[in-house]
């Protein structure tokens, strides 16, 4: 998946649509929001609870347990359970789904119940979920509730590592900080009411509410640390590399900017802008790491039963929410496609399609049900669209399907609106370019040109990605085994970013790598 960040140009494409609040679930269960990103955010504000995986990243590799407690119900007598479960349908809603495959979900298996058998309660039961997104991220809810995300398990290269992170989850657990965060949170109830009644029609207003809401449902800097002494102690004793959760959290660190391609990027609702600095946490799980030994010299890894694991795993876009292609955006389910002009990166996100491009320009693609029929002219007129112009709305045709465009203009940006009716959808593109901006017209226009229907044997074709595993053989290179990844135009940076692999890494024969292919 290719992403470019959420910076300015995505924040003017929200103000645009700030006034459309309605959200249309398209065929293929994928949700296409029209309300503001806050409120997308806000939606999922219970994962951002310890959903900094990215920054508290550790995985352990060990032998396999013989009694993995992974289980169905989580302890029915326990409380804290009860929180547990109320939560964990909009967990899996808000992450995509469950990802369902039984080599994978035995893998997960074998690390959760090593790690069980060493924890601070034994007695404690866990239910293991893996969330069938992209993203790299891993929480827990009280009551024994784990979530890891599929895009965690393909950045891993070991078992240690993802071992790193659930211990860190667990230790979450086993302290009780989730009860500890639901009691900042209930403290924080009236004046979230009351801001938001004073700032109700505010954009920014309601962005500053949404930052709030994740700093109270986030886990405090303090709680994080205490849970990375806990899942190094546990990574250690079950076995496992006691530094793979410091070998993670440079992982996560190098994909972290891997994925940075705006700079102005709002950090304030990012997860890891709620958990410790990485080089503070790096310190300390080396630190504790040492209490079993040496680096090199402690515990397994689970290389290579853990990559063979992994092999055939789901990586980036699902088919529920289409696939980027280079320049174009495809999803077989909903039968569309579209290309963005070249020196665009395409984001795929599940309230929106996003795209960024040279000299501030951007792309917002989302759509709506439909089921009225009504006008599309005046569809456009009816509110959603901020600055509009009135007197530039026009009834046209796209490649044979019936649609209308127009112009609106906001503080320093100029707008094009497309919107395109496909069966009972209706589809919209919102183009932002700086005033006066000569690039309005060909982006947009590039957009209206190849929006269409896709065929069957095009939809037929469209295969989702996945990790493979691969052997390097002599004469291999990082240059030359890069060059089979595919879904990215940076083939040898993902490559490397993947495989933990520095500039001057050389490759042995023999050697387990990962790759992205069909």
């Amino acid at each position: 998946m290719l992403t470019c960040g959420r910076g300015k140009v995505a924040d003017r494409l929200d103000g645009l649509n700030g006034m459309e609040d309605q959200r249309g679930v398209l065929p293929g269960n994928r949700i296409l929001r029209t309300s503001l990103l806050w409120g997308a955010l806000s939606a999922s504000v219970l994962l951002a609870g310890c959903q900094s995986v990215l920054d508290q990243s550790y995985q352990p590799t060990v032998a396999p347990s013989s009694n993995p407690q992974i289980v169905s119900e989580v302890q029915k007598n326990d409380p804290r359970a009860q929180i547990g479960a109320r939560e964990h349908p909009r967990i899996v809603a808000s992450y995509g789904g469950e990802y369902k495959d039984a080599k994978t979900e035995r893998l997960v298996a074998r690390i959760t119940g090593a790690l069980t058998a060493v924890s601070e309660n034994p007695s404690q039961s866990y239910r293991i979920t893996i969330l069938n997104s992209p993203a790299i991220n891993a929480f827990a809810l009280p009551g024994g509730y784990l979530y890891v995300t599929r895009g965690l398990l393909a950045l891993a290269n070991d078992a240690s590592e993802v071992a790193a992170v659930l211990s860190h989850e667990m230790g979450h657990v086993t302290a009780n900080h989730g009860i500890q965060r639901q009691q900042r949170e209930e403290a924080e109830v009236i004046a979230s009411r009351v801001a938001s009644e004073l700032l109700s029609s505010d954009i920014a207003g309601k962005q500053a509410l949404a930052r709030g809401k994740l700093r109270m449902a986030a886990f405090s800097r303090n709680q994080e640390l205490q849970a990375d002494v806990i899942g190094v102690r546990m990574l250690g004793e079950a076995g496992y590399d006691a530094y793979a959760a410091a070998r993670f959290l440079e992982s996560m660190s190098a994909y972290s900017r891997f994925m940075s391609v705006d700079p102005d990027t709002d950090q304030s609702l990012d997860f890891l802008s709620s958990h410790p600095n990485a080089p503070q946490r790096l310190e300390l799980a080396r630190r504790h790491a040492r209490a079993f030994g040496a680096e090199g010299e402690n515990g397994d890894k689970g290389a290579d039963y853990y990559l063979a694991g992994i092999d055939g795993l789901l990586f980036g876009d699902s088919p529920q929410e289409g696939y980027v292609r280079g320049q174009t955006f495809l999803h077989g389910k909903l039968g569309i496609r579209f290309d963005v002009p070249i020196g665009f990166r395409i984001d795929n996100k599940a309230e929106a399609v996003l795209a960024t491009g040279p000299n501030e320009t951007a792309i917002r693609f989302d759509g709506v049900a439909d089921s009225q029929g009504r006008s599309l002219t005046n569809y456009i007129a009816s509110g959603w669209v901020t600055g509009l112009q009135p007197e530039t709305i026009r009834a046209t045709t796209i490649n044979g399907l019936e649609a209308a465009t127009a112009r609106a203009s906001a503080e320093r940006w100029d707008f094009d609106v497309t919107v395109i009716r496909l069966d009972t959808q209706i589809y919209r593109f919102l183009t932002a370019v700086p005033k006066g901006s000569t690039a309005l017209d060909p982006t947009a226009q590039t957009l209206r040109a190849t929006f269409r229907r896709m065929t069957p044997d095009e939809v037929a074709s469209l295969k989702p990605l996945a990790i493979r595993i691969i052997t390097v053989q002599p004469g291999d290179t990082m240059a030359s085994l890069a060059q089979r990844m595919m879904g990215t135009d940076r083939k040898l940076d993902l490559f490397r970013v993947l495989n933990a692999l520095p500039m001057t890494a050389s490759l042995t024969p023999g050697q387990k790598l990962k790759i992205v292919a069909e």
